[in-house]
């Protein structure tokens, strides 16, 4: 097993020492990339008094994306077994 890596990550003019595997930190600095910039986005359309405004505004965002993909991940299972139950009916049909 690695050895724990030591990192800071800059988010909202703020720095998080963590220390992580290090498997984790290319996730972990793309995750405060992808943060840094919804921030400037935040900041330069709406007119945001706070950071904690706009980091709540952030977290909304990626929470809604995740719950977003689980309904669509659950459409598309949901579709797939229509689909199938589909086909597995005609090919009974034809079996017998």
């Amino acid at each position: 097993m690695a050895e724990p890596l030591k990192i800071k990550l800059s988010i909202a003019d703020r720095v998080y020492p963590l220390t992580i595997n290090p498997a984790q930190e290319e996730g972990l600095r793309l995750a405060t990339k992808k943060i840094e910039e919804m921030i400037k986005k935040f900041e330069q359309n709406y007119a945001v008094r706070d950071k904690q405004d706009v980091l709540a505004m952030c977290a909304l965002q990626f929470a809604a994306q995740v719950e977003q993909k689980e309904i669509d991940k659950s459409n598309d299972s949901t579709e797939v077994e229509k689909r199938l139950s589909a086909l597995d009916t005609l090919l009974q049909e034809q079996l017998s």
